[in-house]
């Protein structure tokens, strides 16, 4: 099989991209890849001799370049955008460009070329659940974006389901909740607290601490993902979350704490950001009935494996951390 992975240097991408050379070692994948401050060919420098691997400097706003790269690929895996939170409250035009525009001029090319495309999505498309019950997001439920990020993904799924139902492009989507694992910027939530604590500053928690997430490891992620591309039905949507135990941003503080040995005079309660929704939780029976997938990684153990990888690798996160930090200043 012939893979292009657009966002191939992110987090996710250039983890799904290690993830399938290890279980499909005949397989070629090109990677397109703008290389913006979420790209980092480092990321994938274990495997960029691999002869079967071919790494392509691109925009996925630009038709030339996507048209052959799409014209030569068997199947499409779509990881490129914009997706951070806090820069889409800062600057959300890049975030309508490239989420948007992007998977647009992505699905134009999918259409001219009658090629399969599989669209990386987020549970943040669905808004938030209410604290105080047990229900979960399900593939049916209204999407309710709430962040200029979550609404340039959920104007991309809609995308995506349109040119499926008017023009026939095979396509898939999968919605995932929240991930960590290693290569991760440090902006994120789980790294940022890391490489703060590496560093012997406080863990910085916003408001209350109380915004309950659903932990996906980012291993298991690619093979859902995986499980899609080979047997997912033509048209569908699965939605793709961790070991179904909701925990706040203030516990995960606290495991981390607790794995650097240290107390919660460490933690530092700051403003909240706008549009912060109380609680995410995703319901993966789907996927799990029709395709034989479920999380194998719990978060407590795989936290500390990522805790214990940000530690041997500061020469990756240093720089990122850097310049993310020049930005929020």
């Amino acid at each position: 099989m012939k893979l292009l992975v657009t966002g191939g240097a992110g987090f996710i991408g250039s983890n799904f991209i290690r993830y399938w050379f290890k279980k499909h070692p005949e397989d070629k994948i090109t990677n397109l890849d703008l290389l913006t401050y979420a790209g980092n060919l480092e990321s994938l420098k274990d495997i960029s001799t691999n002869p079967q691997y071919t790494f392509i400097k691109g925009d996925i706003l630009d038709q030339e370049t996507i048209d052959p790269l799409v014209q030569e690929a068997d199947v499409v895996v779509h990881f490129a955008a914009e997706s951070h939170v806090d820069r889409s409250i800062l600057g959300p035009e890049a975030f309508i460009e490239t989420n948007i525009k992007g998977t647009f001029v992505l699905l134009e090319a999918m259409r001219k070329n009658k090629k399969r495309l599989h669209h990386i999505s987020t549970d943040e498309v669905f808004g938030a659940l209410a604290l105080e019950n047990n229900q979960k997001f399900t593939e049916n439920t209204a999407y309710d974006p709430h962040s200029p990020y979550a609404a340039s993904k959920a104007a991309s799924d809609h995308l995506v389901r349109a040119y499926h139902d008017t023009y026939g492009v095979a396509v898939t989507i999968t919605n995932c909740s929240n991930n960590f694992g290693s290569y991760q910027h440090p902006e994120k939530f789980i790294p940022r607290m890391i490489t703060d604590l590496i560093d012997g500053h406080t863990v910085k928690v916003y408001g209350d601490g109380k915004y309950v997430r659903d932990w996906l490891y980012v291993e298991d992620h690619a093979r859902a993902i995986e499980r899609v591309i080979q047997d997912g039905q033509n048209g569908q949507t699965y939605l793709v979350g961790g070991m179904n135990k909701d925990i706040n941003n203030l516990e995960v503080a606290r495991l981390l704490l607790n794995a650097f040995g240290l107390g919660e005079d460490k933690i530092a309660y700051v403003k909240d950001r706008p549009g912060h929704d109380r609680r995410y939780a995703v319901d993966w029976s789907k996927i799990n009935t029709e395709l034989g997938w479920q999380p194998e990684h719990s978060f407590e153990e795989w936290l500390q494996e990522t805790v214990n990888w940000y530690k041997n690798n500061e020469a990756w996160w240093r720089p990122l951390k850097e310049q993310a930090e020049s930005i929020y200043k």
